[in-house]
């Protein structure tokens, strides 16, 4: 069995339309892959804790607007054998550059091959929180907050829409190239199954520029803007227009499941963070260095 080192944090809404009593009532709503039983387990194990570290038991009464903190397990954990590459560093923010098929966080079987505990480690900092995420699959710029104090400050940039993001991407695309919008508006939700999004009728919250750089006879090239961050946005929208990401197995078809291909990842790439420090009062601008010529080296 393979504990995490660091614990995951899950909120409990204030609003609670089920009427659950327990904390135990919502884990087990919350979490159903997990199984009513394992929660017994993990809490009477300690392993199921308050901020101040302090235990819950299977009588915790569950106190909406909480945070509970759990400590994730797996039976085998598989090793990611790629490196991060750490851009810029200061004693409020780390810029690093994430590897495909590295998490940044803790999910599904992944709960210690993180970019956020390989931080931990390497600067011997607890306190290493992600102040956005990419995807496992995707590669490219990722910040964290590296102290508490200032972490409101740097937080506040992405609710505020304050910071700029550029992304790449290498996709099929189809025999002739159509004319594409600059712009692409829509309404994302949860599809199925649950790991997945769809794009739905009705107002819409996501919203991404896009540019075609180049194309070849099966592929092509593009730098994508994202105004929103809806989960498998880019994703969804470059497949909506008929040019899947290249390897990308869940859009616009979710193909069987299988292990990781090192050598077909998904060409997806976090390329340029951009955003005014609010501590240091000067431009920030974090380029990965990954991808030299998408089209021929990738």
């Amino acid at each position: 069995m393979v504990v995490s080192v660091s614990p995951s944090t899950v909120t409990v809404p204030r609003e609670n339309p089920e009427g659950f009593v327990l904390l135990l009532d919502f884990l087990d709503a919350r979490f159903p892959w997990i199984g009513r039983q394992e929660w017994v387990r993990r809490i009477n194990a300690s392993r199921v804790i308050q901020e101040d570290k302090t235990p819950f038991n299977i009588s915790s009464p569950l106190i909406p607007g909480s945070k509970v903190l759990y400590y994730r397990e797996v039976e085998t954990e598989p090793l990611i054998p790629f490196k991060e590459e750490i851009l810029f560093h200061n004693d409020h923010l780390i810029a690093a550059c994430k590897p495909h098929f590295l998490p940044v966080v803790p999910s599904g079987p992944h709960v210690n091959e993180t970019l956020l505990n390989r931080l931990k480690i390497r600067f011997s900092n607890p306190d290493i929180v992600p102040i956005h995420r990419l995807d496992r699959e995707t590669a490219g710029v990722v910040l964290f907050s590296v102290e508490p104090e200032t972490r409101g400050a740097f937080q506040h940039l992405f609710m505020e829409k304050k910071v700029k993001k550029t992304y790449e991407a290498v996709t099929r695309r189809p025999g002739t190239l159509p004319h594409l919008p600059s712009v692409i508006v829509n309404r994302i939700e949860r599809g199925e199954p649950w790991f997945r999004n769809t794009i739905v009728p009705g107002r819409p919250n996501a919203e991404t520029r896009l540019e075609l750089v180049g194309a070849d006879r099966d592929r092509a090239f593009f730098r994508l803007y994202p105004q929103t961050g809806k989960k498998h946005q880019l994703r969804l929208h470059l497949a909506s227009l008929g040019f899947p990401i290249e390897n990308d197995r869940c859009y616009p078809d979710l193909l069987p499941k299988q292990g990781d291909d090192w050598e077909h990842p998904l060409m997806l790439l976090s390329r340029e963070v951009r955003f005014m420090d609010p501590i240091a009062g000067r431009e920030r601008v974090f380029t990965s260095p990954r991808w030299v010529d998408p089209l021929s080296d990738c």
